[in-house]
């Protein structure tokens, strides 16, 4: 399997030169073999790449930017989804290839791998082996032998009895008492968290909100230097082709 990534070498864009030096050099650490394919120079590559982008995943204007990856002719991502796995240690799963034994990835699979299959050992286990530490009743395992004595010594608690259940009656009616008065002291705290909480929730999607546009303006910003670049080679390669018919 082959990784491919599409890179512009001559793009005027800075964010996306550093984009591409970021995928370029954490595939050369991890020594991913992979090969570079340049769409500034290479008309092939440029429209082999639109094409094979899935839709959902191009921009608006349908014109996805560089640097796009892709294993075989399988899509992987573009660099805000390579810097995501990169963040969660998951860049070979990201580009469909096994860890190598040893990585850190690896030892993150082996380690799911085993809490998984330690579960189902354990469930197994309980349902093959019942807790023996579960008391059988007196009566179960010897007769009726004890019932003559246990119905005596009942019939002697009976009259103790009932003092104590009066005493406790008692004290449950004072505890209730205080706790009624312990819920009405509660319910005004929740109130002051859930109104900190609402304000909280309000400046956060503020922010949210200006992050996204500022991204959303940078996006805009980057497709317009793009098709600048492409527009100005383009006319170059037809200024080429107009002063070799001249000549000849």
């Amino acid at each position: 399997m082959v990784i491919k990534v599409f890179l512009a070498s001559s793009s005027g864009s800075t964010a996306i030169k550093k984009k591409q030096q970021d995928v370029v050099g954490f595939l050369e650490a991890l020594k991913v073999d992979y090969t570079q394919l340049d769409i500034a120079c290479n008309e092939e590559n440029r429209m082999w790449m639109r094409q094979n982008v899935p839709e959902e995943k191009k921009p608006a204007n349908g014109i996805p930017l560089p640097p796009q990856i892709f294993n075989e002719n399988g899509y992987c991502g573009d660099y805000e989804t390579f810097f995501d796995a990169k963040e969660d240690n998951m860049v070979y799963a990201f580009l469909g290839l096994p860890p190598p034994p040893g990585s850190k990835e690896a030892e993150q699979a082996d380690e799911a791998h085993v809490v998984e299959n330690g579960t189902h050992a354990e469930e197994t286990n309980a349902e093959e082996n019942p807790d023996d530490s579960i008391e059988v009743p007196v009566e179960e395992r010897n007769g009726d032998a004890h019932g003559d004595e246990e119905q005596a010594a009942d019939e002697e608690e009976e009259g103790e009895g009932g003092e104590e259940e009066e005493e406790e009656v008692a004290e449950g009616e004072t505890a209730d008492d205080e706790a009624t008065e312990g819920e009405t002291a509660g319910d005004e705290a929740p109130a002051k968290e859930d109104q900190a909480v609402e304000e909280t929730d309000e400046v956060t999607e503020d922010t949210q909100a200006q992050a996204e546009e500022e991204e959303e303006q940078e996006e805009e910003d980057l497709q317009s230097e793009e098709e600048e670049e492409l527009r100005q080679l383009e006319e170059e390669e037809e200024a080429e082709v107009q002063e070799e018919e001249e000549t000849e």
